[in-house]
């Protein structure tokens, strides 16, 4: 049992961060597949605010900033190395997935078929993202696997 001291540690900072920049890039790439409805029921979404090429902007900062954040709980040593690894192969696929959408044209009037399966592609990846990164990080801990980086 831990003692309440009124204060919180780094690591439960980091998680939330983690969940706070994941939650840009994986709503607003369903906003860019449902902007019609969005704006028909006058819900102020990014891409009916803002329009789709801002939201693809969004899309791919917040994702810049979140990958070497997932990885801060390494820095920390909360994390270890299967975290770290299963974090960046993860994290390198969800870029990958923000620069495409950002150089497509998805959420754009008349954008192909395949610019909006790259966006429903990324809102999908990015439920398994989160899913495989906290699962990597309990799964570690809790099958005796926590070996944190420069651990002896």
């Amino acid at each position: 049992w831990a003692a309440v001291t009124g204060n919180t540690p780094v690591d439960a900072w980091i998680l939330f961060a983690i969940i706070f920049f994941w939650t840009p890039p994986h709503f607003w790439a369903l906003s860019l597949l449902a902007h019609g409805e969005y704006e028909k029921a006058g819900v102020p979404m990014l891409p009916v605010t803002h329009g789709a090429k801002a939201t693809r902007n969004q899309i791919l900062l917040y994702t810049i900033l979140l990958v070497p954040l997932a990885l801060l709980p390494v820095a920390t040593g909360l994390g270890g190395w299967i975290y770290g690894g299963v974090t960046l192969a993860l994290g390198l696929v969800f870029l990958s997935y923000a620069v495409r959408v950002w150089r497509s044209h998805a959420g754009d009037a008349g954008a192909s078929a395949a610019d909006m399966k790259l966006a429903r592609g990324m809102f999908l990846f990015s439920i398994l993202y989160l899913f495989l990164v906290f699962a990597a990080l309990i799964v570690e801990h809790a099958a005796g696997l926590h070996f944190p980086i420069g651990a002896a």
